[in-house]
């Protein structure tokens, strides 16, 4: 179950978990603290757990922490302490191995990698499909099939001739040649026409069913959602304000569907940003955490999966 508690539960009781609690988790934080260098926290105390087989919708408005959530949960962004973000029961930044070993999948919103001096740039260089797909050490020739035919990518294409949705077929093909038990999708599907979008979905409620993967999802496109998630987390300015299952948020009866739901969450938040007053000196701020903890700036990784 995906949820929110007070890590001084007894165990089982945070998220709302169920039974042994943390051991079952596919994914858990537990009072997690996490800013970027110089700058307010984004993460005070932020708690939440993700069983297997749930497929949860992570939304918020842009800036949230969408994001970065994610890429903490990918080990890409550093928290203090090895039992505050567990993966598979593993420390997500800590333990090296969730990644090499396919069991955590990250699919960014931009697929790049870095060059010298020029940073970060798409990656297009002149090379086919099938290079890169089958450079993929160690992928089982009937699941590379059956994405390829999913994705419908021809392995022919030169990848700097394809455009951003063709290039993204790809990304996502090698990013799910390995079997994984833990999936993060950041913005993944927004290149993708309507039936590869929905093909690609139904593929994926298939490794939650059958295998019992976990999938944690942030997207602004909600058509088919309705049916296909079973949980949504949504985030405030790094604080989780819902997390429950999809069958039992209350907005959702009354609505004809899921867009309509989080398109009034989100207006509502911005006509309450719009009534705060202003802050000024006298006026409680957000803690910072410089100090308190070696672990406040993030640490990027050089690439991206």
């Amino acid at each position: 179950m995906v949820g929110v508690g007070d890590v001084a539960k007894p165990r089982g009781e945070a998220g709302g978990g169920d039974g042994d609690g943390g051991e079952r988790d596919s994914v858990r934080v537990c009072g997690m603290q996490f800013a970027y260098e110089g700058q307010p926290p984004l993460f005070l105390d932020f708690n939440l757990s993700v069983s297997p087989g749930s497929r949860c919708l992570l939304l918020g408005a842009n800036g949230s922490g969408k994001t970065t959530l994610l890429k903490i949960l990918a080990g890409k962004n550093m928290v203090g302490g090895q039992n505050v973000v567990r993966v598979l029961n593993r420390s997500a930044f800590h333990n090296t191995q969730l990644v090499c070993s396919g069991d955590l999948a990250y699919l960014g919103g931009s697929w790049s990698k870095t060059v010298g001096s020029a940073g970060e740039i798409p990656l297009q260089g002149d090379f086919s499909a099938e290079h890169m797909i089958f450079g993929v050490e160690g992928a089982d020739p009937v699941r590379r099939e059956k994405l390829i035919e999913l994705l419908d990518i021809d392995l022919q294409w030169r990848m700097h001739k394809v455009s951003d949705g063709q290039r993204r077929r790809v990304q996502i093909c090698m990013g799910l040649l390995h079997p994984f038990q833990v999936l993060l999708l950041d913005e993944v599907t927004v290149d993708l026409d309507v039936v590869t979008r929905m093909d690609f979905l139904d593929f994926l409620r298939e490794e939650c069913d059958q295998r019992g993967a976990a999938i944690v999802y942030a997207t602004h496109i909600f058509d088919g959602l309705e049916t296909w998630a079973t949980h949504l987390v949504y985030i405030q300015d790094g604080e989780l304000r819902r997390a429950e299952r999809l069958t039992e948020v209350d907005d959702l009866k009354s609505s004809a569907n899921l867009h309509s739901v989080v398109e009034a969450w989100l207006r509502s938040e911005t006509k309450r940003e719009k009534k705060k007053p202003v802050t000024t000196s006298s006026q409680p701020q957000r803690t910072s955490l410089s100090g308190a903890s070696p672990f406040t700036s993030s640490r990027h990784m050089a690439y991206y999966r």
